[in-house]
């Protein structure tokens, strides 16, 4: 009897000493997206934002990685989020998987945005482009927590968009589909109403009398003609497309990405 009761008083020890860990492990996420090297977030910022890369990588199936650093070795940007991806084999559906990375520089402020795999579909040279564009400006201003939270948006939504469109489409944006869903809706009752009154049957031959109706006078003036030149621009520029440099590339483990860097 007394063996019994000292069991039960030890497991019942041993769970509650156990409970803090369980919490603890149930509100951390299970892998690491988060590689503030840099120190440029709180750790309230830190949590938020592995939560948020957590909840759109299961929606996209794509790894949404932050890396930050100080540059201590010196490195390119792109041969640090190169040798990142070949040794923390990142990736959603495998090691070395789907995955979209926004890697920063903090000696040099050089920024780069890299896909891999399903991420190097969805966002190509282009797309990362514009989600580099998108960030940049917090970046300048120091608001990091917010450029991070655009970049993990901004390409999540973007993949969710297919290939070889205007992710910026204003038809794809949702106040637009609205407005429009409305405009549509409006013109549907518009028409409906009109039909069901009764029809007009007066026009301009009602009181017209073609019998007594006649022109009385016409008479066309010549006045003058003026004839103007004027010099066409010329178009210096070597081409178009969009700003920033960069591009994708090939890891040194032979992982092919898109991509596109500039500076904050």
């Amino acid at each position: 009897m007394r063996s019994c009761f000292f069991r039960k008083t030890l497991i019942l020890m041993v769970f509650f000493l156990l409970l803090p860990f369980a919490f603890a492990a149930a509100d951390s996420p299970s892998k690491q997206r988060i590689y503030d090297d840099a120190g440029l977030l709180s750790k309230s910022e830190v949590k938020e934002l592995e939560a948020l890369a957590e909840k759109h990588g299961a929606k996209r199936d794509t790894d949404f990685i932050i890396l930050t650093t100080n540059n201590e070795e010196n490195k390119d940007v792109e041969d640090f989020m190169q040798d990142f991806y070949d040794q923390q084999k990142p990736g959603y559906d495998k090691p070395n998987g789907n995955t979209a990375i926004l890697a920063l520089d903090m000696k040099k402020g050089d920024v780069y945005v890299a896909g891999f795999y399903k991420a190097k579909k969805y966002l190509d040279n282009h797309r990362a482009a514009l989600v580099r564009e998108k960030v940049t400006p917090d970046l300048s201003n120091e608001n990091y927590y917010e450029a991070f939270q655009s970049f993990i948006k901004t390409s999540s939504k973007y993949m969710g968009i297919r290939p070889g469109v205007d992710p910026d489409n204003i038809l794809f944006n949702i106040w637009f589909q609205i407005i429009a869903s409305l405009a549509i809706a409006g013109a549907v009752v518009g028409i409906m109403a009109f039909n069901t009154g009764g029809r007009v049957t007066v026009n301009a031959a009602t009181y017209q009398d073609n019998e007594n109706t006649r022109v009385n006078h016409r008479r066309d003036q010549y006045i003058r003609t003026s004839t103007s030149k004027r010099r066409k621009p010329s178009n210096k520029s070597s081409g178009g497309g969009f700003s920033g440099g960069g591009g994708g590339g090939v890891t040194r483990g032979g992982h092919s990405h898109s991509g596109s860097r500039g500076k904050f």
